[in-house]
């Protein structure tokens, strides 16, 4: 039924070749214009070279270190004997298959030996585990892009709610009625999706107050928590729908970039960040660190200067344009009287809802046989999923810190509100040590049953995102990189790349997506949408960039024409029946 179908159009032609590295002058002008980037991470890097590319003059201003969330962080002091220090991160990375904007980046980032630059360092892991406490673990069955299927709604529904049945080890009935739901979604109308579907939660959608404990744990809550950082009573069915139709709904991988689970080969810094840099920098753009963008000035509807302060103090920044790529917590700070006067839409951002979902590295002695792959710990209230590196990377951990260390199992930990099982205290309120106890214990609750899977004694060190920090007079912690997570009726909240101040422009996951979570490819694509619009506002006749589409079954699409007609008739999608 899926395969052999175009899974993500190019929705804008003209975009600049994986092949075209050097930089083309914007009409009109030398040099393209003058434009400061604010913020350094995916979303402001990817705007800088976009438009370097394009023959723009780019300074991209940085309070902290370049890459933002998806940067490696050296743990302080580990490293010996002329070895580097251990690496460490704000969470492991992953880049599943229907990822088109990143990879298409990475494509135009050389690295050495690499005939498709970074984009070669991507490898695919063969399986997931997960794993249960006190229960039967069980791995992802891959239904593999060879398989076939009769192109109609019966055979979606059977083999799909079969595939789920199986692999997940759920009753006959509930893998059937899940794989429904899937298809109400994925035969709903992009009416129906943003009228309907945006402003119910995915909890609701899939009846998950009704159905077993085993269906509530697995499909309502580890697809939000788990997979996409989102929370199962307040996403909305349209962002987790969307997820599922790229996860779920397109099991044979039709259309994908590559492998739907795939990773880098060696810490983020090396096989991509440090690359992009220097590409970025041989492109021309330049780098201020250390600067913080306090605030935005506004003359005749358009933006005037920045203010920043950085190690020489306090000074205004002056461009032709200005592209604001950091997180939501941190835009909206710049959002004075002056700019909502005239942008008035973006006071909705204060709307947006932020959480924590953050990592911690355990470096080991011995290799941690657990997965292949990435593991989900399913009945951990911390929601914990982690992933084994060694076995993934290039340059092997031996060559970091001291030498002893033969594995990282890095942890992501998408839940800090709940209480844990050995202080009966939520993270927020664990100190690092704490926190580091309560993950090892849960993770051991999942994977001792079947033989000691980790042991204490393998235990080498372990390193918490310098963003978490205590505050032992109030008894938590506090978080300097909290998580956009995307709630019911929070799209309306969201704003466009560009408004009505000319030369303002705005890139990050919290900017109207097609992939409408909070992700690096979020980033990316924003960032693309934004410099689309500078280039309009700029009269360049320089290549758009590319701008790539979400997945969705071309056979589906009668049934997508025919939900139009019952949504606007009020009527309910054919399929949403009582099941």
């Amino acid at each position: 039924m899926l395969r052999g179908t175009a899974a993500m159009g190019v929705a804008a032609a003209g975009g600049l070749s994986a092949g075209a590295l050097r930089p083309a002058s914007a009409a009109g002008t030398p040099d393209g214009g003058r434009v400061a980037v604010l913020g350094g991470g995916v979303a402001g890097l990817t705007a800088a070279h976009e438009l370097a590319e394009r023959g723009f003059q780019v300074t991209v201003y940085e309070r902290r270190a370049l890459g933002g969330k998806a940067r490696s962080i050296p743990v302080p002091g580990t490293g010996s004997g002329g070895r580097p220090d251990l690496p460490g991160e704000h969470g492991f990375r992953f880049f599943p298959g229907f990822y088109q904007h990143i990879p298409d980046t990475m494509r135009r980032i050389p690295f050495a030996g690499n005939e498709n630059g970074v984009w070669n360092n991507l490898i695919s892991v063969p399986e997931a585990r997960f794993a249960r406490r006190g229960g039967d673990d069980f791995r992802q069955l891959p239904l593999g892009p060879r398989a076939r299927l009769t192109p109609s709604p019966e055979a979606f529904q059977e083999t799909v709610g079969a595939a789920i049945s199986t692999s997940l080890k759920l009753p006959a009935a509930e893998g059937l009625y899940f794989a429904n739901r899937l298809l109400v979604f994925n035969s709903s109308s992009d009416a129906r999706r943003v009228g309907q579907w945006e402003h119910m939660s995915w909890h609701n959608f899939v009846g998950g107050h009704r159905r077993s404990h085993e269906f509530r744990a697995l499909l309502s809550r580890a697809l939000t928590s788990i997979m996409v950082a989102a929370k199962e009573d307040i996403a909305s069915v349209k962002t987790i729908g969307t997820m599922g139709e790229q996860f779920l709904g397109n099991p044979f991988e039709v259309g994908n970039d590559g492998a739907l689970d795939r990773v880098l080969n060696g810490h983020t810094n090396a096989a991509w960040i440090d690359p992009w840099t220097q590409r970025l920098r041989e492109l021309g753009v330049e780098f201020a660190l250390g600067a913080e963008v306090r605030g935005l000035e506004v003359r005749d509807r358009r933006i005037a200067g920045a203010r920043i302060v950085d190690a020489g103090g306090a000074r205004t920044v002056r461009a032709d344009y200005f592209v604001v790529a950091l997180p939501a917590e941190q835009a909206r700070t710049l959002w004075s009287a002056d700019v909502l006067e005239v942008q008035p839409e973006l006071a909705a951002m204060d709307r947006l809802f932020v959480d924590w979902m953050t990592g911690i590295q355990f470096y080991l002695r011995r290799p941690a046989e657990i997965s292949r792959g990435h593991t989900a710990y399913i009945d951990a209230p911390w929601s914990l999923t982690s992933i084994s590196q060694n076995q993934l990377w290039a340059r092997k951990l031996p060559e970091f810190g001291d030498g002893s260390v033969q594995d990282c199992l890095s942890v992501d930990i998408s839940d800090w509100n709940t209480p844990g099982v050995l202080y009966g205290k939520p993270a927020k309120e664990c100190t690092h040590e704490e926190i580091a106890r309560e993950v090892w214990a849960q993770m051991r609750e999942h994977l001792d049953d079947a033989g000691e899977a980790l042991r204490d004694a393998d235990l080498h060190s372990w390193f918490l995102d310098p963003g978490i920090t205590w505050q032992a007079g109030q008894g938590r912690n506090v978080n300097a990189d909290p998580l956009l997570i995307n709630t019911a009726g929070s799209w309306q909240c969201r704003p466009e790349a560009h408004g009505a101040i000319e030369n303002l422009f705005l890139a990050g996951d919290y900017v109207r997506t097609n992939v409408d979570l909070a992700t690096m490819e979020g980033a990316n694509e924003s960032a693309r949408a934004a410099v689309n619009a500078l280039l309009d506002v700029s009269g360049s006749d320089a290549p758009r960039c590319r701008m790539y589409r979400m997945y969705r079954a071309v056979e589906l699409e009668p049934l997508r024409r025919i939900d139009a007609d019952r949504y606007a008739a009020g009527q309910p999608n054919l399929f949403d029946v009582p099941f």
